[in-house]
């Protein structure tokens, strides 16, 4: 079965940067969607940004100009560049990957943690 696996997270202190990236263990077809979701302890998992595969792309507000993503096509892989990152971004970041049927692939996680 298709695994996504993410790679990236790590420790930083505020205002650094990471760049987190994901990519699938095998062929996923007619992928629209591409995303990461993020979930803090104690908290919901929330959408950190997504985007289609014609470029457009939706950003929670929280991370508006601070995180970019961007995703290759050909090779199926997405990824989420977090700059001036700060302790409340600390939570585990999943990527996800939607084809146009609506199925829905996940990751494991990568734990982000932005010390102060």
């Amino acid at each position: 079965q298709v695994q996504l696996v993410e790679s990236g997270g790590g420790l930083v202190q505020a205002g650094g940067s990471l760049r987190l990236s994901c990519a699938a263990s095998g062929i996923i077809f007619n992928i629209n969607a591409m995303g990461w979701y993020r979930q803090a302890p104690g908290k919901q998992r929330e959408l950190v940004a997504d985007i289609t595969r014609d470029g457009f792309t939706n950003y929670a507000d929280s991370v508006k100009g601070r995180f970019t993503i961007s995703r290759d096509n050909a090779k199926n892989t997405v990824s989420l560049q977090m700059n001036s990152l700060q302790p409340e971004d600390t939570a585990v970041y999943y990527c996800m990957f939607e084809k146009y049927s609506g199925i829905q692939y996940w990751g494991k996680g990568t734990l982000v943690t932005v010390s102060s």
